[in-house]
């Protein structure tokens, strides 16, 4: 049973101390392929190790966080027009709008991830979005690009039913995670009416823990948590929904 991780920052100082075996836990439990979500320059030389230490499971992406776009942005921007020139990435990520945090920035943050669409366009790749509190703001700025060549994944996807099918019509799949295991997660109450062709699993490690390790440091291991919810929803084997999920990732990463 092959199992996807669509989205893990495991180059986090929160895995500091035992990286190494914090992987081969998640490895020896199934996991062997793990997308790589950026945040901003400063963790480009972190990616590339993690990438240089297991390069056959690690699949970075490039991109500004929402939270990470600050007045310096276009510099940011620049960075990641960069790399791109430079080698292959499978994902502009994460990118989209954040108003949980500073909604100061909206507008700054609405330009970095319209511009970061236009690059994953350029490049031929998938974006992975990153919303909270801003379903509106990621809609508005995703029906201005809307088109055959936008396609990607909605990251820790939480809001209703009526969002999910919206998302979805932007060529995305739903990035389902620790989230769905909670007892006010709420998308479990319906996500068995979307078609598991267009979820895929991830951490968001080391952040949103599954119960029963809600509140703990979150790791790539812990996805069968998450495997397992999913298989209950659905009413399929977890071996289905590993097969179905990673197929779905690499329609998505084309790998």
């Amino acid at each position: 049973m092959i199992i996807t991780d669509t989205h893990t920052h495991l180059y986090s100082e929160a895995f500091d101390e035992d990286r190494h075996d914090m992987i081969t836990r998640a490895i020896a439990a199934g996991v062997s392929r793990f997308f790589i979500p950026a945040i901003d320059s400063t963790y480009t030389e972190r990616m590339l190790q993690l990438e240089k230490d297991f390069p056959e499971h690690m699949f970075l992406m490039t991109g500004l966080h929402p939270t990470h776009v600050k007045d310096n942005f276009k510099g940011e921007l620049e960075h990641i027009e960069g790399l791109l020139k430079s080698r292959k990435f499978y994902a502009i990520g994460e990118i989209g709008v954040d108003l949980y945090w500073d909604k100061s920035t909206l507008e700054i943050q609405k330009e970095a991830f319209n511009h970061q669409i236009k690059l994953a366009k350029q490049y031929k790749l998938p974006i992975v979005i990153h919303c909270r509190d801003a379903f509106d703001e990621v809609f508005e700025v995703l029906e201005s690009e809307k088109s055959d060549d936008l396609f990607g994944i909605f990251h820790c996807f939480t809001g209703n039913l009526e969002q999910a099918h919206q998302a979805l019509s932007y060529n995305m799949k739903l990035g389902i995670g620790g989230v769905v295991t909670f007892k006010n997660g709420k998308i479990d109450q319906f996500l068995n009416q979307i078609d598991l062709k267009d979820i895929v699993l991830e951490t968001d490690a080391p952040y949103l823990s599954p119960t029963p390790y809600r509140g703990k440091r979150n790791e790539s291991a812990y996805i069968t948590r998450v495997l397992e919810k999913l298989a209950e929803l659905y009413g399929v084997s977890q071996e289905e929904v590993a097969a179905v999920t990673t197929e779905n990732s690499k329609h998505i990463f084309g790998i």
